[in-house]
Parts: C-alpha cells; structure tokens; sequence
C-alpha cells in the first residue's frame, strides 16, 4: 500500500475518474463559451443597427452617448462583433425610434430566416453606408413611376459598365 492507502490500481482508477470528470467539465465550458459567440443573427442584428443609425444621421457617438456605451463598443456591435444584451438592445431601439421587432425581422418571426443570417441576401447588408441610405429615401421620395424605373435602369447600367471594366 502507498502512503495515501490506495494500491496502485485503485489509485490508477481514482485518478482515470478523475480525468473523466474534468473532461466533461471541458466540454460543458466549451459548450457554454460557443453559445456566447456572436453568430450570423447578431452580426444582421448589428447591420440593422447600422442603417437605422445611418438613416436618423446619427454618429456612432451619438448612439453611444444615447446608450451609454462607447462608439468603440456601438462599433463591435455593428460589425456583428459583440451580442447585444436584452436591455442595451431595449435602450438602441428607443434611441433609434423603432421597436425591438425591426432588429429581427418581421413580427412573428421566431427562427431564424434566410435573412437574418446576413451576407449578400440581406437588404441592410446594402445600406451600410450614408450615401446608400440617401440614395433610398431619395428615390422613394420620387412620385412618377416612369422616373423611378429610369432611374433603376440607369442604375443597373451603371453597375454592369462597372463590372465589366
């Protein structure tokens, strides 16, 4: 027998139990820290944020102040960095004058959607520059459908010069 009072097979069996355990803990961890990552949801949460900031011509400074947080952390949370709690979001939808449902789609909208998972799909993943922004409410402002269609066509002539060049 050793000094503790285990045989060396009892004590190979307590110390494999051991390693089991803390190995499980591991995986709960781990579990717990990717649930906390930010993910394709937050960063459309974040592109939402963004062009409603845009479109009330709000600096991220302005918003930070308006919540109070940094511009540094109104940035994170644009570019989808950081998760924004229940309440900050609570406190970026008063700011930004719209209820919390703008950030996640339409009302309802309980699973994530093609959408929410952000990229090229996303409407507010264009309009994440003022000029885009302006460009929008700008054409929405025109009455005659025959302007509007001249426009969009102009536009996508534009485009396609573009990318060809």
């Amino acid at each position: 027998m050793s000094e503790v009072g285990y045989s060396g097979d009892r004590r190979s069996e307590v110390q494999q139990t051991a390693k089991t355990h803390i190995m499980k803990q591991a995986k709960v961890v781990d579990k717990h820290v990717r649930a906390r990552r930010a993910d394709g949801r937050d960063a459309e949460v974040g592109r939402r944020v963004r062009s409603r900031r845009l479109e009330c011509r709000l600096s991220q400074t302005e918003l930070a102040d308006r919540i109070g947080v940094t511009f540094q952390q109104v940035q994170k949370y644009e570019k989808g960095v950081n998760r924004i709690g229940a309440g900050r979001l609570q406190r970026i939808s008063e700011a930004l004058e719209v209820p919390i449902s703008f950030f996640f789609g339409g009302p309802g909208s309980a699973a994530p959607t093609k959408e929410l998972m952000g990229g090229a799909e996303s409407v507010f993943g264009f309009l994440q520059t003022s000029g885009s922004v302006r460009i929008v409410k700008a054409f929405h402002k025109i009455k005659s459908r025959k302007a509007r269609q001249l426009l969009v066509e102009m536009a996508e002539e534009l485009a396609d010069a573009q990318a060809a060049a």
